[in-house]
């Protein structure tokens, strides 16, 4: 990396623009940069760090807003332009921190978002832009250069004393910074993981403990026995000594089984917990004692429900007897109290069958009682009658018989039939008077018709007219939406066209993009691989030589001896290099023609596009189509109402005529009518002097009809009644003599002593059903005090059938106890076999995961430097970080001889700080004077300094290497020649100078002044005013 050109502005202290030509700084190889104390010297450095990552060295990185100057005006924006040649790429950086800027409008600020510019030049060309991405630019810039921000800041720009405190730091300190340096991270992280997996395998491990020993509890509380010992104490013996056969139960009633002696837990021992050693084991082992010591109760538990259960069984039958002698003694006993209430009620019985036989004779002399009943009813019936309608008749008929009033009813018969013909003409006069009265009314409903329709046909043109022009207006509308329904579809093609325009331009747009890198990329490929052919073709001696045998022909001369074969160089390509090159290459220019053969078809389809959209935008022409949608869907709205109007201008046209007729016919009925109610007039007068003589006093003849027929009907229904009343009073004599006559036959005295005996077919049932209960309850009785059993169990002591039954029950009571515990002993024994089943094969499955633990712990503990087998406690990521501090202390050793006149040398110290301290990271110097390895710390001022310079030297060429080889032709030293003396700096700077050999520029930051005399090239930075300045100077002047 070579910087070339910096420009600075509104940065830091400087307030204008400031630009440093590192071109014309380097040609010295070595120049100084200096200036009074808060001048700007080391914003320089940090403008180049900004350029390059973004940010300033860790130490000072801050807010963006920190970076703007103080000094600057308003309107002027910070920013930092670097131009450098990395990688043998030219390029040029600009940014931007995220800053103020004044409002462009109005008053105030606003926030500017960062920025940044990467563009490149090649060699006769324009500058070309490559990336406007903070984060692209960023990620090409480090893979470029091969190092973080960091590297950079150590390996390019020397920190003020921080190599010195690097030189006397401790371990810990010097491994933070070689950690960052080198990036072992990653060995690190493998110590993480190595500890994460230790962590998870030690986790599954105690979680199978876990889950052991709460199954061991789970045994224990199915076992339910408090003398079994604690899990992980010595196991009882459960055998008979000698015999190897378990030891018998106790006898029933000791409440326990005989079993040898438990030894107690020692004293101090701590419970079983997850990750002891031999937790399985012991797990295991208690629950085999536990499953013995299950067994042995389930089958004491076995033995006592048998005899329970021959107890209960007893206890029952027992029960059962007790049972029935009781019942037969109290079957006895009731038998004699029943005989004796039958005996009690023996009269009742006999009046009741007395009772039941006469109501048995009064069945014959029912149907007489029947008739007798009928015959009373219709006559008290017929004289009620009678007597009201008599009651109706004028007072001089009341008393007339039968016949009188049958000459009467045939006398008015006749007077009523003379008067039919008036009451016809009293009608029809009526309906005479009703449809005169209907002709007056149609006759006024037809003079309102004609009215109307005289009204309505008069405005008849002016109607005719609005309805014709709402038909001619809903005409033209549909016209108009026809056309522009055309127009419509034609700037709706050019719509979607202009849309598929502007998509096409992005893509294309894109596309030219990615034609443009795949061209780029092929043409870097193709310079790759030619570049690599030279180098192969230039170094093909050595290539061949490597094919040379002894003795064998040269494929070149032919000679068979080769005194001097070519030897291959530094950075030899092989033909596998250049065939990789080549086949990149090729890669590349394939991607390019694909990025071409994209590209052709975009560009001839946004042709069409753009000729079918025309020069008008896409929202010109949507804005046009919404307006061409919006009038077209109005007209045909419009046009829509056509058929309406012609419906509506028919229906007048209807109407019209509809009207017209109807004026007409109310004409002709209006004269109709007038000759109808003349002709009714004179036939209503002939038929009123006919009814006038008919009606005599009355209002009217029908009135007169209506009282002669009221009359007739009193007259006709007093004769009817008259008449039924005798019919009836001859059917009672008659229904008296049959039943005085039946009374006699059944042996009654009088009809009433008879209808007193007779009863209904209810109670004579109910009277039949209470005899045959006593027969049944007598014959019941007296087999029950026949039954031989009962007699024989009246004979016994009496029966205790409830002492038999608390018997049952507390046998009952100890059949449940001995079921209960035989099933909780079985059960029990399930439960454990079930248990001890899952944790034998837990204890199987947790086998390899504590494996994997003793093996994953073991390999974490030697990379952590825990481990025994790891002698000098030594970390991986400080063995890794050892290595390369070895290769640094023989890197900076190389100038550090120098500086010192060969007294001193740095080396490389593995060995452990401390009793029980780590090693790896030790840093001491060799005094060939005294031939003494002491600390880096006795090192005077003036040593640490130059110490320190050749560390940092040595440890940029380290690094440099580590970044892959990427060049670092800039490099900055900030302060530290103070301490020097005159001899000293001379071969410091003998030192620094000598790096021109290897094509180097190295600035020296310090405000030393007796460096402005040796060092010719100067880059001076005066504090003013309005900010800090900087200038190029020489020793001899500006």
């Amino acid at each position: 990396m070579r910087l070339h050109r910096l420009e600075i502005t509104a940065f830091g202290p400087f307030g204008g623009t400031q630009r440093i030509d590192f071109d014309d700084l380097s040609a010295a190889g070595l120049f100084l940069l200096h200036g009074p104390t808060g001048a700007g010297k080391t914003s320089v450095l940090d403008a180049v760090c900004y350029a390059l990552y973004g940010g300033v060295p860790g130490s000072r990185q801050g807010a963006g807003l920190t970076l703007r100057s103080d000094h600057a005006d308003a309107g002027t924006p910070t920013e930092v332009v670097l131009e450098l040649t990395v990688g043998g790429r030219r390029l040029e950086i600009t940014r931007r921190p995220e800053q103020l800027r004044p409002k462009k409008r109005g008053t105030g600020f606003t926030r500017e978002k960062a920025y940044g510019a990467l563009r490149e030049r090649a060699a006769g060309e324009e500058w070309k832009a490559l990336s406007r991405s903070l984060q692209e630019i960023g990620e090409e810039i480090t893979q470029l250069l091969g190092m973080s921000r960091e590297q950079f800041c150590q390996v390019v720009l020397l920190p003020q004393g921080e190599f010195a405190r690097f030189l006397r730091a401790e371990d810990a300190a010097r491994a933070g910074l070689l950690g960052r340096l080198f990036d072992t991270g990653r060995f690190a992280a493998v110590e993480d993981r190595l500890a994460e997996l230790r962590r998870a395998a030690e986790a599954r491990v105690r979680a199978g403990d876990e889950r052991l020993l709460a199954l061991g509890h789970r045994m224990r509380q199915a076992a339910g026995d408090a003398s079994l010992p604690e899990m992980g104490t010595p196991a009882p013996a459960t055998a008979s000594a000698g015999t190897g056969r378990a030891t018998p139960p106790a006898p029933r009633g000791t409440g326990r089984t005989r079993r040898a002696s438990v030894p107690a837990p020692r004293a101090g021992e701590p419970p079983l917990a997850p990750g002891d050693p031999g937790l399985a084991e012991a797990v295991l082992e208690w629950a085999a004692l536990a499953r013995t010591n299950a067994r042995e109760r389930r089958d004491v538990a076995g033995v006592a429900l048998r005899a329970a259960e021959r107890e209960h069984r007893a206890a029952q039958a027992r029960a059962d007897e007790a049972r029935e002698l009781d019942r037969l003694q109290r079957r006895h006993a009731e038998a004699l109290r029943r005989a004796e209430a039958l005996e009690e009620r023996r009269a009742e019985r006999d009046a009741l069958r007395e009772r039941l036989e006469r109501a048995h004779a009064a069945e014959d002399v029912a149907p007489a009682l029947a008739l007798r009943a009928r015959a009373e009813e219709e006559h008290a019936a017929a004289a009620a009658a009678e007597r009201q309608a008599r009651a109706l008749l004028p007072a001089g008929h009341h008393e007339a018989g039968a016949e009188q009033l049958a000459a009467l009813e045939r006398a008015l018969r006749e007077e009523l039939g003379s008067l039919a013909a008036a009451r016809r003409a009293e009608e029809r006069a009526e309906e005479i008077v009703a449809e005169t009265a209907r002709l007056e009314r149609a006759a006024a409903a037809d003079e309102d018709v004609l009215a109307d329709a005289a009204e309505w046909l008069a405005s008849w043109e002016t109607a005719r007219g609005a309805h014709q022009r709402r038909v001619d207006e809903a005409q033209e509308a549909l016209g108009r939406a026809e056309q522009l329904g055309g127009r419509l579809e034609t700037e709706r093609r050019r719509l979607d066209a202009a849309r598929r325009r502007d998509r096409l331009v992005h893509e294309a747009a894109a596309a030219e993009a990615r034609l443009r890198d795949a061209r780029d990329e092929a043409a870097a490929a193709r310079e790759h691989w030619l570049d690599l052919k030279d180098r192969r073709l230039r170094g093909i001696a050595a290539e061949l030589a490597a094919g040379l045998a002894a003795g064998a022909p040269c494929a070149v001369c032919g000679a068979t001896e080769h005194p001097a074969p070519a030897r291959a160089g530094a950075g030899q390509v092989d033909r596998g290099a250049e065939e990789a090159a080549l086949a990149a290459s090729r890669r590349a220019e394939e991607a390019r023609e694909e990025a071409a053969r994209v590209l052709r078809p975009l560009g001839e389809a946004l042709a069409v596009a753009t000729a079918d959209a025309g020069e008008a935008t896409a929202a010109e022409l949507a804005a046009l189509v919404e307006d061409l949608e919006r009038a077209h869907a109005e007209a045909r709205r419009a046009g829509a109402a056509l058929h309406t109007a012609r419906q509506a201008l028919h229906s007048a046209e209807g109407e019209y005529e509809r009207r017209r007729s109807g004026q007409e016919e109310a004409r002709l009925r209006i004269a109709a009518h007038a000759t109808r109610r003349e002709g009714l007039e004179r036939e209503l007068a002939a038929l009123e002097r006919e009814v006038t003589q008919a009606r005599g006093g009355s209002e009217s003849v029908a009135r007169r009809a209506a009282l002669l027929q009221e009359r007739l009907g009193r007259l006709a229904a007093a004769a009817a009644a008259a008449r039924e009343a005798d019919r009836t009073a001859d059917r009672r004599k008659e229904a008296d003599a049959h039943l005085a006559d039946a009374a006699y036959r059944a042996g009654f005295d009088t009809p009433r002593l008879a209808a007193e005996a007779l009863l209904n077919a209810a109670a004579r049932h109910e009277l039949r059903q209470r005899l045959e209960r006593w027969e049944r309850e007598e014959l019941a009785v007296a087999a029950e005090l026949a039954d031989e059993s009962a007699l024989a169990a009246a004979r016994r002591p009496p029966a205790d059938p409830d002492g038999a039954l608390a018997d049952v029950s507390e046998a009952t009571r100890a059949l449940r106890q001995a079921s209960a515990e035989d099933a909780a002993a079985r059960t029990r024994c399930d439960e454990l076999d079930r248990l001890s089943a899952e944790a034998l094969s837990d204890a199987r499955a947790l086998a390899p995961l504590r494996a994997e633990h003793h093996r994953v712990a073991e390999l974490a503990s030697l990379a952590a430097g825990t481990s025994a087998r790891n002698e000098r406690k030594m970390r991986l990521e400080s063995y890794v970080l050892a290595a390369r501090l070895e290769q640094v202390a023989a890197a900076a050793t190389a100038r550090l001889r120098r500086m010192s006149s060969g007294r001193y040398t740095l080396v490389h110290s593995d060995a452990r700080t401390g009793g029980r301290g780590r090693s790896g990271l030790g840093l001491h110097v060799v005094d060939a004077w005294t031939g003494s390895e002491r600390d880096t710390a006795t090192l005077s001022g003036g040593e640490t300094f130059f110490a320190s310079l050749a560390l940092a030297l040595g440890l940029a060429d380290v690094v440099t290497e580590e970044a892959g080889g990427v060049r670092l032709d800039t490099l900055f030293i900030d302060e530290g020649f103070g301490s020097l003396d005159e001899q000293t700096l001379d071969e410091v700077l003998d030192v620094l100078d000598s790096l021109r050999e290897r094509d180097r520029t190295v600035g020296i930051v310090s405000h030393v002044a007796d460096l402005r005399q040796r060092v010719p090239a100067q880059l001076q930075v005066v504090k003013e005013r309005s900010g800090s300045v900087v200038r190029h100077r020489t020793a001899a002047g500006s």
